[in-house]
């Protein structure tokens, strides 16, 4: 077949493209597997009929486009069928398509189509072709965690290699971790790391964190990193971030970020880290009551929902008095009526709608909120 004229695409290709009658199998291809495997419709005749290829069709496939499988794994439809290989082929196949990416790893890794053909041969590789590939980036770990393809094969290689293949970029975050969970990709790359290392592994990282816990929960990403280890740490973990922000729950409450941190320490701490808090949020702030602050505060009142949610029996009582206490007031804020009526809804489910129980506090106004009576 000679070349068309258009975009220089072989006549079989053009064919294929503009006319749907004539029936082409995978062997019919074969000369000109690397421009199929390139194109947007040619790529997904080929996975396509690789799903019920026979074993003789899918190694024909397989010689065909091995010569340049490198090329075709930073190309924009070609990357797909080698991940096609990755997945379907047999063992040999997905071995030699590791060994025709040793030396490039950090070269793909980096590409917006490569980065996902290595991704993929972390998770499919045998456990020794995986070490060679992760250990490729040895050296680089920050160039990758930087860059909006890397970043991705970093987190497969901590989710997918051992601890100790892995340990190379754990020490590469050690005296970066502040710097690197500020980061857009790099509070991801933290996260994982959390959620994957041995805790001896990450007790340096944890300590960092912990230790900058106040600049990091004012931040747009590092809040992510301080809320993943309450949400995934060890007690001690939680027990450290909570003795940082002791004294200044209500301020934090008020902050577009550091909010999120606060309701997550509700969530996931002890019965005493919540009476804790609970002391400041029924306490007084910079001469005024603090409930009242935070429940007039655009962030500050889905603080105050998520304790009325999280907090049981007595504590739980001790704050729906505290808001009782300023209920006037309380009905005037814009965010003041969700509050009562989330106290509605609680005391409902507690006594169970209408078997007496506490009057529910209720909401003037057309269309009151609440289960109560309206004024």
């Amino acid at each position: 077949h000679s070349l068309a004229a258009e975009g220089g695409r072989c006549g079989l290709l053009e064919e294929f493209r503009s006319s749907k009658s004539r029936k082409l199998e995978l062997r019919d291809i074969m000369e000109h597997c690397d421009e199929f495997c390139r194109d947007q419709h040619g790529s997904r005749f080929i996975q396509t009929k690789l799903d019920a290829a026979s074993a003789q069709d899918k190694q024909m496939v397989f010689d065909a486009l091995l010569p340049n499988a490198l090329s075709l794994m930073t190309d924009l439809f070609g990357n797909y069928v080698v991940q096609k290989f990755m997945e379907r082929g047999t063992p040999e196949h997905r071995a030699m398509l590791a060994q025709a990416m040793q030396g490039k790893v950090l070269e793909l890794s980096l590409d917006m189509y490569g980065c996902r053909v290595v991704q993929k041969a972390i998770e499919v590789v045998e456990h020794e072709q995986q070490e060679q590939l992760v250990g490729e980036l040895q050296g680089s770990v920050m160039k990758c965690v930087r860059d909006q393809n890397g970043n991705h094969v970093i987190q497969k290689c901590i989710e997918r290699a051992s601890a100790e293949a892995a340990q190379f970029i754990v020490d590469d975050f050690v005296g970066q971790v502040v710097q690197l969970a500020t980061h857009p990709y790099g509070c991801r790359v933290i996260q994982r790391i959390l959620e994957h290392c041995q805790h001896v592994q990450v007790a340096p990282i944890l300590e960092e964190i912990v230790s900058s816990t106040r600049d990091l929960v004012h931040d747009q990403y590092g809040n992510y990193v301080v809320q993943h280890v309450l949400e995934h740490g060890q007690p001690r973990d939680r027990q450290a971030i909570l003795s940082r922000v002791g004294g200044q729950i209500v301020a934090m409450s008020q902050h577009k970020f550091a909010s999120n941190v606060v309701e997550k320490l509700l969530q996931f701490s002890t019965p005493e880290t919540r009476q804790a808090m609970l002391n400041e949020m029924t306490g007084e702030y910079m001469g005024q009551p603090a409930v009242l602050v935070m429940m007039r505060d655009a962030y500050g009142n889905y603080v105050i929902q998520k304790a009325l949610d999280v907090c049981q029996n007595a504590d739980r009582e001790r704050l729906i008095a505290a808001i009782r206490e300023h209920l006037p007031a309380v009905r005037k804020f814009t965010y003041g009526k969700h509050i009562i009526a989330h106290i509605d809804k609680l005391e409902a489910q507690k006594y169970g709608a209408g078997r007496g129980g506490p009057p529910a506090m209720g909401v003037g106004g057309p269309g009151g909120y609440g289960l109560g009576p309206r004024n």
